[in-house]
Formats: C-alpha cells, sequence, structure tokens
C-alpha cells in the first residue's frame, strides 16, 4: 500500500510538473500548443484563458479555433484623454470589446495635455520598461489615423503600429532624437527580408513639440503613409511579391492598433537596434531626472474600416478558415463570442522579453542592421 501511495504521489508530481511546463511552454507553427493550454500568446507560450485573446496565433495553438474570434472593426473615431475606456491592467480583459476600446498590455499611461490638446502619456522608466496599448478591436484593411507627439531621447522609440496574430505588421515609428523624421515600414508573418523595406520619411516639423497625424491606409492591393494628409509613400501588394515563390509577402490578416513607447537603447537590445534607435538611454537627462519618466503623447485614433467583403448584421468577430495553413490565410466573419470566462495573467512573459518584441522587427528595419 506505501508503495502503490509512493507511486501515486509521484504520478501526480510529475503530472503537475508537466502541465506547469506546458502552461508556460514556448510555442510556434511547428511547435504548437498542446490540448491542454491550447493557445499560444502573441509572445509566443502556451496558456489558456487570457492567452486566447488578443494576439494569440491561431497557427501556433493547438488547432486553428483554438484562439478565440477576434472583435471585429467597427468605425471609430477615439479620444483616448477619456480613459473610462482604456484598461489599465489587461489581465482582466474577457475579450468585450463593447466594454473597452483599449487595453494596457505593459507600462503606465497618465493624462496631460499639450498645445492645449488634452491627451494620455504611455511612459518609459529604467525600472519599469516602456508601454504598450493595444486595441481590442482588430481591423482588416482600412484607414488608421493617430495624432501624436513623439520622444526626443536618444535610444527611445514611440510607434504607432498594427500587429496582426501571426505577425503581419505596419509601421510608423521614431527612433531617439530624430524628431524631424518618422520610418515607414511594412511585415509579413513576422519575416525579416533580407533586403529591407523600411523608407525615412524626412522633412517633418519638430514631432516631439507639434502635434501630426499620422495615417496607415491599408487596402487589400496597397499601402500608403500619410502626415497630416500628405501621401509620404505608396506600397503595392505586387511590388511586394517574393519573385522566387511567387507569394505576395504583403499584410492580409486582421489586426490590432498598437500604441507604444519602448527601450531600445538598453544593454540587452542588440546593437544593432541600439545603433537605430539613436545609441544608449541616458538615463541621467535633465527631462528625466525631472519627470521621472521618459514619454509620448496620443490625443486621438480614428479607423475606417474596409473590410474586403461586407459582414452581415450578426457579424461580431474574425475567424481563421481552413486553409490557413496556407501562404495568405483565408479570413472569415463569425457572429461567434470574443469573451472567456476568466483572464489569468500572461505566465513566462518579463518585461525585458516583452520589450525585446517590441523591437524585435526593427533590428533589420534599416539598412541590414546586424541582430
Amino acid at each position: 500500500m506505501k508503495q502503490i501511495y509512493l507511486f501515486s504521489s509521484a504520478l501526480a508530481f510529475l503530472t503537475s510538473a508537466v502541465l506547469a511546463a506546458q502552461q508556460g511552454a514556448t510555442c510556434n507553427s511547428t511547435n504548437p500548443c498542446s490540448s491542454q493550454y491550447p493557445c499560444c500568446s502573441e509572445y509566443g507560450f502556451c496558456g489558456d484563458g487570457y492567452y486566447c485573446l488578443g494576439g494569440c496565433n491561431p497557427l501556433a495553438s493547438n488547432t486553428l479555433n483554438s484562439c478565440n474570434p477576434s472583435p471585429m472593426c467597427e468605425n471609430a473615431n477615439y479620444t483616448l484623454s477619456d480613459t473610462s475606456r482604456i484598461l489599465s491592467n489587461y489581465t482582466y480583459f474577457n475579450g468585450n470589446a463593447s466594454e473597452y476600446d483599449w487595453v494596457v498590455e505593459q507600462g503606465s499611461i497618465i493624462n496631460t495635455t499639450s498645445n492645449g490638446e488634452a491627451a494620455i502619456a504611455v511612459l518609459l522608466t529604467e525600472s519599469g520598461g516602456g508601454t504598450l496599448l493595444s486595441s481590442t478591436r482588430y481591423v482588416h484593411y482600412g484607414q488608421i489615423t493617430a495624432r501624436l507627439q513623439t520622444g526626443r531621447w536618444a535610444g527611445v522609440v514611440t510607434a504607432f503600429i498594427t500587429m496582426s496574430s501571426i505577425k503581419d505588421e505596419i509601421d510608423w515609428e521614431f527612433p531617439g532624437n530624430q524628431t524631424t523624421t518618422g520610418q515607414t515600414n511594412y511585415f509579413w508573418q513576422g519575416v525579416i527580408p533580407t533586403q529591407t523595406a523600411g523608407v525615412t520619411e524626412t522633412g517633418l516639423t519638430d514631432t516631439y513639440s507639434n502635434w501630426h497625424d499620422f495615417t496607415i491606409d491599408w487596402q487589400p492591393d496597397s499601402l500608403t503613409f500619410l502626415v497630416d494628409g500628405n501621401v509620404t509613400r505608396i506600397i503595392t501588394a505586387v511590388e511586394a511579391t517574393n519573385n522566387a515563390t511567387g507569394v505576395a509577402q504583403f499584410p492580409t490578416t486582421p489586426s490590432r492598433i498598437q500604441l507604444s513607447i519602448w527601450p531600445a537603447g538598453i544593454s540587452t537590445e542588440p546593437q544593432g537596434t541600439v545603433q537605430w534607435a539613436g545609441g544608449m538611454i541616458n538615463w541621467n537627462d535633465p527631462d528625466y531626472v525631472s519627470a521621472g519618466h521618459f514619454y509620448a503623447l496620443f490625443q486621438s485614433v480614428s479607423v475606417q474600416c474596409n473590410d474586403p467583403t461586407t459582414p452581415s448584421a450578426s457579424d461580431t468577430s474574425y475567424i481563421y478558415g481552413a486553409n490557413s495553413s496556407l501562404d495568405t490565410p483565408s479570413i472569415a466573419f463569425s457572429n461567434a463570442s470574443t469573451m472567456i470566462n476568466g483572464a489569468p495573467a500572461l505566465i513566462g512573459m518579463s518585461t525585458g522579453a516583452m520589450s525585446m518584441w517590441l523591437g524585435v522587427s526593427v533590428a533589420l528595419a534599416l539598412g541590414g542592421l546586424v541582430l
């Protein structure tokens, strides 16, 4: 009997250990999650609950249906100074995009005013890292405009991007103290191209002192970047075709809007990323010493949806179709719920790892920088 008890205890311990390992296990398209913890989070860890919401990767999860459906795009003008629609602790989000428009995934925000306009400041500190704000709804093509003022410090990056669950990405980024330029870029399913698609947009008036409207106009056949209503760059899907494979490496999957400030100029970042951002952060900068943080300001975000097909009145979400292992996954509308019953905290994701993801796509963004 004692031997049976010891065996049972050992088996229970091993089972617990295996489940704990599965909960924090890493995942990707060739190493999907187990059925016990089926959802591959946006940072590449297996789990359930919150892991199955925003950014959950269906191609790296246990099945295509493991991730919750993604809340569908709605035309909107978001005034960010109204923080009642921003959930400051993302671990409490249950997938209800009708309750909250934004979640703070990392860091802190505060209300502020600049040039007479109410806004939020997203903060960066030496001890706490940067801040990432994500929309609760997805966009599947459309026009998105963010009104913002950037940082002005070497090593500190301000960003307004779209990011899909399988790492289609479109960027407006503002590295370091380069306050008269902005950088545009795009990525397809997380692939870092051998030749960068990044371009520096010049001739801007001081992006730290002045408000500017930066626009991503994302359509099925083209991608247009604008500043204050003026076109600065156009890319077509045809131009993004890989001649060797014939595949258009162009963003095609529903994406969340993300606003952030992140520390690129720190010792844990690759040297190429540090150089791209203008060097190491000076934590003794008078601005930092005076305020106790670096910051970027976001006043508003507007969204005009342009889904390639018209949803029905009962549709509420996007799902990945059965052929989603193909180079261009199919996307369908659904009336399935986007909500979960509980939302546990993301396990296995450190501040450093999150900062690494915030910067993962820029290390080779310009000029073949070395990871």
